[in-house]
């Protein structure tokens, strides 16, 4: 292995690094690093949160800055605001000791006013979130035409968070002699897609293996009914008394609900989703990064950017659709050397989910038993004589009270005490399982269920005041959460309230209000996308579902047309996304 100094890493980074611990290269650094010290050198790196993947482009961006010259010279892109400032803390502990650096962080959700204001004054290096950076663009305060390095880390996450269009405006408007650096934690086909019409020649880096969790991690499920879901994680949660961990849910409402109920039930909790305020998100991971909060409940878009270096489990309350989703949420733990466990609480129905996981991962999940009362109540009271033993006594602090202490004390002896003490710590848990509910055993099929068809996994009712829709674009089109909202905000106008999302391989399926509906459906259907005419209708229609052939529907007899067009400028971002606009027919 080599040393920072044999990577031709300079004097000043080497000793601020130095500072903050780095002893070694890890192996992201010591790939990556040469790469990007060098010209029109493109990577993608597949490597998980936690690997050093921050120093490994950080390093490099600093040593190609020319200090005495103010424009911008290098561009870090990420998904969220919290990774966003994070990102730049660290580019600025690398930079402590080299005169003349100035990193400026950009990002949605904050006013936009100091933000130009430091780009005016002039910025080596902007760390942005691609929305507000192409607001800036626009603005004219972020200027590229001088960028020679762009980093996109997390490139998986920001494709998937609906950011194509920012992302493809921002290459654009880049000079031809830049060097790109994509990190991400797999190789999803929207990354490959932007490599493919962005990056030259590039080298792929992988640490680890390709589409992997992190290797420091156990994979364990439990398997229970779903009316049992959360009494299983009390139990998991108490048969780990030291557990720091986010447990992760599918939608803001269960997540809510999950919190709340454990916050009652006395646990260190809290929620974080999309609901809640910046100034709320912001309270919530400081204190759960100081570890006042033991048990995070989050959705996986709100956990996007928190980054703790020494969580010990990660808790799938539900397992995501997605297998990216849980190679995150797997990942955030088992980082720096240590180990970690990811724990899935699942229910009959989700068994083909685990296989198909485990197939991707290459790791096999082990199947556990839900605690009982009594190894939870053991495991519990070793805690508790664990901390009194290791409790360091302060004599000087405490003297002026032990002549009372020991009066007060002087008839219970030594055994006694001892329950005492025990009791008063420990006695809850015991109260708690000597009534628990228990927890029925799942009755396994005679036979394994086959994993689901897709119109199985569809929700079959529309929620209250909103209407389920479908449209004829699915997975293989690459037609995800973040494209269907940028088509119904493009093509509807506005931003569109949109309900519950079923995303099937060739069809979809997704809820909007009631008195949107006829709207929705009006202004999408007759769109043109990667060669298909684009169909959208109520999802009772007896026909809804039939694939429709490429071409022929745009053949068929036309209706008028009643959708907003768009402007001239529209044009190439549509084109680039593969949208074309079904032209109007002439009035007869």
């Amino acid at each position: 292995m080599k040393t920072f100094e044999e990577l031709g890493v300079s004097g000043e980074i080497r000793r601020a690094i130095e500072e903050l611990g780095f002893v070694q290269p890890m192996p992201v650094q010591e790939a990556v690093i040469p790469y990007l010290l060098g010209n029109q050198n493109d990577v993608i790196a597949l490597a998980q949160t936690g690997t050093g993947k921050t120093a490994a482009f950080g390093i490099p961006l600093l040593m190609r800055i020319d200090t005495n010259w103010r424009e911008t010279q290098a561009l870090v892109l990420s998904p969220t605001r919290e990774l966003c400032l994070q990102i730049t803390d660290d580019i600025r502990d690398f930079a402590k000791y080299m005169d003349g650096v100035h990193v400026e962080a950009v990002y949605g959700g904050a006013s936009i006013e100091p933000q130009m204001r430091a780009l005016k004054k002039g910025v080596n290096i902007i760390v942005a979130t691609p929305g507000r950076l192409v607001d800036l663009m626009h603005r004219g305060y972020a200027r590229l035409e001088q960028v020679t390095n762009i980093v996109l880390d997390e490139a998986d996450e920001m494709l998937n968070m609906g950011f194509s269009d920012s992302i493809n405006e921002i290459f654009e408007s880049l000079p031809e002699n830049h060097n790109t650096l994509m990190f991400s934690a797999t190789m999803s086909r929207e990354v490959e897609r932007v490599a493919k019409k962005y990056l030259h020649d590039y080298q792929e880096i992988v640490v680890g293996s390709r589409n992997e969790g992190a290797e420091n991690v156990n994979h364990i499920y439990y398997m229970v009914n779903a009316k049992d879901k959360y009494l299983a994680l009390k139990r998991i949660v108490d048969y780990y008394p030291r557990i720091f961990a986010i447990i992760f849910c599918r939608t803001k409402v269960e997540t809510q609900e999950v919190a709340d109920k454990l916050i009652k039930d006395g646990y260190n909790a809290e929620s974080l989703h999309g609901d809640l305020s910046q100034p709320q998100r912001d309270l919530t991971m400081q204190k759960f990064r100081q570890h006042l909060t033991q048990l995070l409940v989050a959705t996986d878009v709100a956990a996007r950017g928190l980054d703790v270096d020494d969580l010990t489990h990660v808790i799938n309350f539900g397992l995501p659709d997605d297998i990216e989703n849980y190679t995150h949420r797997s990942g955030r733990t088992g980082r720096a050397g240590k180990k970690g466990t990811s724990i899935s609480i699942v229910h009959s129905r989700e068994k083909f989910k685990i296989r198909n996981i485990e197939k991707e991962i290459g790791k096999e999940f082990v199947k556990a038993e839900i605690p009982s009362a009594e190894e939870i109540c053991k495991k519990q009271l070793y805690k508790v004589m664990d901390q009194i033993v290791k409790t360091d006594v302060d004599d000087q602090e405490i003297a002026p009270f032990m002549q009372d202490i020991n009066r007060y004390f002087e008839y219970i002896d030594k055994e006694e005490l001892i329950k005492k003490i025990v009791s008063l710590e420990f006695g809850k848990f015991l109260a708690y399982y000597a009534e628990a509910p228990e927890i029925e055993a799942v009755v396994p099929d005679r036979k394994e269920r086959k994993p689901q068809s897709d119109k199985q996994k569809v929700q079959n009712k529309a929620s209250k005041g909103y209407r389920r829709l479908f449209i004829n674009l699915g997975k293989r089109d690459g037609f995800y959460p973040g494209e269907l909202m940028q088509t119904l905000n493009r093509f509807v106008g506005g931003r569109q309230e949109v309900g519950h999302i079923d995303l099937l391989d060739t069809i979809s399926y997704f809820e909007v209000p009631e008195k949107d509906a006829k709207k929705v459906m009006i202004q999408l259907t007759g769109i043109r996308y990667k060669g298909r005419t684009v169909r959208c209708n109520d999802s009772e229609d007896k026909g809804a579902a039939r694939q429709p052939s490429r071409d022929k529907a745009s053949k068929g007899r036309g209706h008028q047309d009643n959708r907003r067009q768009p402007k001239q400028d529209d044009w190439v971002s549509l084109m680039d996304e593969g949208w074309a606009m079904r032209k109007p027919r002439k009035k007869k």
